[in-house]
């Protein structure tokens, strides 16, 4: 299978397929006379482990040091199923620090909606201004260290 099918087959790029290969992910292909990369039909499944690897959290370098270790015949599951626990907790974590974010978002947003609603037109509501004076709880909680990401903003995608 040649880079181009074999990225195609897996959804990746040929630029992936290479990245992987000079981390360690993959083994070096063969190469045919023309200079192409011609990779063995099993390595479509190695390129989805580390894909599905990576979408639940691996970095390339745990993947490629899990991987090592496997060909070097010492079965890393132990690491990998702790490493996994680890960020299953980390996970948690976020999902709670998310979910009172958004409490609190939403009782600002419901603050603001009673001050505009009791803001004749034309007035400033100061809604801004009524950050400043958030209560203690909201000011050590969640939304500490919180940024709403804009996703129509350019400079977000850093």
């Amino acid at each position: 299978m040649r880079s181009g099918e074999l990225a195609a087959a897996a959804g990746v790029s040929p630029d992936t397929l290479r990245h992987y290969e000079k981390s360690g992910l993959l083994p070096t292909p063969k190469r045919l006379p023309n200079g192409y990369r011609a990779y063995p039909p099993e390595t479509l499944d190695q390129v989805r482990l580390i894909q599905r690897g990576l979408a639940i959290g691996f970095s390339l370098s745990e993947l490629c040091l899990f991987l090592e270790a496997r060909r070097a015949g010492s079965p890393p599951c132990g690491k990998v199923h702790a490493l996994a626990a680890e960020r299953l907790a980390e996970l948690e974590r976020r999902i709670e620090e998310l979910s009172r974010f958004r409490d609190d978002f939403r009782r600002i947003l419901d603050d603001w909606s009673a001050r505009l609603a009791g803001t004749p037109r034309g007035t400033p509501a100061r809604l801004l201004e009524s950050l400043t004076s958030l209560p203690a709880a909201s000011e050590a909680g969640a939304l500490r260290g919180m940024r709403f990401v804009n996703p129509r903003r350019k400079e977000n995608k850093s």
